[in-house]
């Protein structure tokens, strides 16, 4: 049986929550001071820090103010309680400034319909200035692909905000975020202490781009690195490389070394760089040649690059016959005493177990990670899961829809907003709490 993880919730929302069931004033209507009972959605807002990202309260935003929020992903257990989020801010906002109608806060979520998709979310962002909302904020897939986009839109007065994810641009007035560094940290705590201190543990990343996944990896290598010697993650695999990964799987089993690999690779770019060459006008007719030493060069290299495209040819066919999971499981399985896995959001935790099972490990093998959709706490109930970093996305679009406000009222923003995480496993998931900030 594999080992259950202590209860430990984070001390920013155990302080809230004690606070709140000692406040009077919790059930308190914020707009009509009336007795209501507590909100549903109370502990997600409670997690936030610093609590004024947690209330609407004091925005009095002017008529048809626009707020566009711009996500990762269309649909998903936590884009869709991000989305939620953005949603009850925008009616808690009009419900307070009793406005409708017309003069009605819009506040519009979009997001590409592939979490990895960056062009569609730059496309996106470029309908969205089109339109000349009041803010923007973003959840960039990829920190460094918009700074076009935003140097217009600093340039056209459109401030913007951040969330979910990290952002290298310096005009970011302000990122409500978890904070990776330690639920990241934390995760690796508990995954080391599983597999006894000792041993061989992989990583599977969401993505090699987002800062959120950056900072999330740092922060799970560095702190088995710093504090856990006798531990070695001994894999770590990006999800956007998959299809890398897979041709390497492949070759592997077609006993094609990997220097043959990768020049079968570089002969494929060369190619189709050269036809791409030839299709605008840049090519040179190869025919043209009247040396004729070169000339049998020329037939050498044709020789070489049919072998090269024979090659490809192989390993493509094979690489399309594996599933996602087929590939990571060969990967996995080239570590028969590997004792841990962490993924570092709900795909990547998924992913991994897909895997293990596929290699037959899973029952050997600690599974933990980041969110926690419907899946993860089935598995987590049957015990294929071990524990879970829990984020808090509805409170994160919340509070994303506050700092937004704020910015549009130019009253001041935090740089950073903390919307909190917990730690679920199987002994604390029913506790009422807990319950709160599970996102199926």
């Amino acid at each position: 049986m594999k080992k259950k993880m202590l209860t430990v919730i984070s001390a920013c929302l155990c302080a809230a929550v004690g606070l709140c069931a000692c406040s009077s004033s919790e059930n308190e209507d914020p707009f009509t001071g009336d007795v209501t009972e507590e909100l549903p959605y109370q502990a997600n807002l409670n997690a936030v820090s610093p609590s004024a990202y947690s209330s609407v309260e004091g925005l009095n935003l002017e008529p048809g103010t626009y707020i566009s929020v711009l996500g990762k992903e269309e649909d998903s257990p936590y884009w869709n309680q991000i989305r939620a989020g953005v949603q009850q801010a925008a009616d808690d906002l009009n419900e307070m400034l009793g406005y409708s109608g017309d003069d009605s806060i819009r506040v519009l979520f979009n997001a590409p319909s592939d979490g990895e998709n960056i062009d569609e979310q730059v496309n996106i962002l470029d309908e969205e200035l089109a339109r000349y909302p009041d803010v923007i904020a973003i959840a960039s897939v990829d920190e460094n692909a918009s700074a076009v986009q935003f140097d217009l839109a600093t340039e056209n007065g459109i401030p913007i905000v951040a969330f979910d994810s990290g952002n290298t641009y310096q005009g970011i007035q302000c990122i409500c975020i978890t904070d990776n560094t330690a639920a990241a940290a934390e995760g690796a705590q508990k995954l080391c202490e599983a597999v006894g201190s000792s041993g061989e543990v992989a990583l599977i990343v969401h993505d090699s781009v987002s800062g959120n996944a950056k900072d999330r990896t740092e922060a799970f290598v560095s702190e088995i690195s710093a504090n856990y010697p006798q531990i070695n993650v001994v894999e770590t695999i990006y999800m956007d490389q998959l299809d890398s990964l897979k041709e390497q799987a492949a070759a592997e089993q077609l006993e094609i070394t990997p220097e043959q690999l990768e020049a079968a690779r570089a002969s494929r770019d060369a190619a189709a760089q050269n036809a791409s060459d030839a299709a605008s006008g840049a090519g040179v007719d190869a025919s043209d040649n009247t040396d004729g030493g070169a000339a049998d060069n020329g037939t050498a290299g044709e020789n070489s690059a049919d072998n090269a495209a024979e090659i490809m040819d192989q390993v493509n066919s094979a690489a399309q016959a594996m599933s996602d999971e087929d590939a990571v499981a060969y990967c996995l399985g080239k570590h028969p005493d590997l004792k841990g896995c962490f993924g570092t959001n709900e795909d990547a935790v998924q992913l991994s177990v897909a895997a293990l099972e596929n290699a037959e490990m899973i029952e050997n093998v600690q599974v933990m990670g980041f969110d926690a959709g419907s899946s993860q706490i089935d598995d987590l109930e049957n015990g294929a899961i071990d524990g879970l970093i829990v984020q808090n996305p509805f409170g994160m679009g919340y509070a994303t829809v506050v700092a937004a406000a704020r910015t549009v009222l130019e009253s001041g923003n935090e740089a950073v907003v903390d919307t909190g995480y917990i730690w679920v496993d199987q002994e604390n998931m029913e506790e009422e709490s807990v319950q709160a900030m599970l996102y199926e």
